[in-house]
């Protein structure tokens, strides 16, 4: 079993930065007023799209992160939600939030 504790500060710090980073998206969101020409107003657009993008990875990335706080808390964290078995120590280190083992991740189980 991995310890979860060196985990939790990290995904508490990078939750934190998520959720200020996606107020920083839906700011910009906000800011796009109607005066624009039609010119500026496309290139708003384009940017808009982009920034809703990155809002939706990001509130997916925030959801996970807080799954994952969750099974901390609740002692099954390291463990895949879908077949039981340990997750290696080396895929946690590179993402942290993942539910699930190299193994069930790619459908080999």
């Amino acid at each position: 079993m991995v310890d979860a504790n060196k985990f939790k500060t990290r995904l508490q710090e990078r939750l934190a930065a998520l959720t200020s980073k996606l107020s920083e998206i839906n700011e910009d969101l906000k800011e796009h007023g109607t005066e624009a020409d039609f010119e500026e107003r496309a290139t708003e657009i384009a940017g808009d799209e982009v920034l809703e993008g990155l809002g939706i990875q990001g509130q997916k990335e925030a959801q996970q992160i807080k799954a994952a706080l969750k099974r901390i808390e609740e002692g099954t964290f390291g463990v895949c939600v879908q077949c039981g078995e340990d997750i290696p120590e080396k895929r946690l280190e590179l993402l942290p939030q993942t539910p699930l083992c190299t193994s069930c991740m790619s459908g080999n189980k």
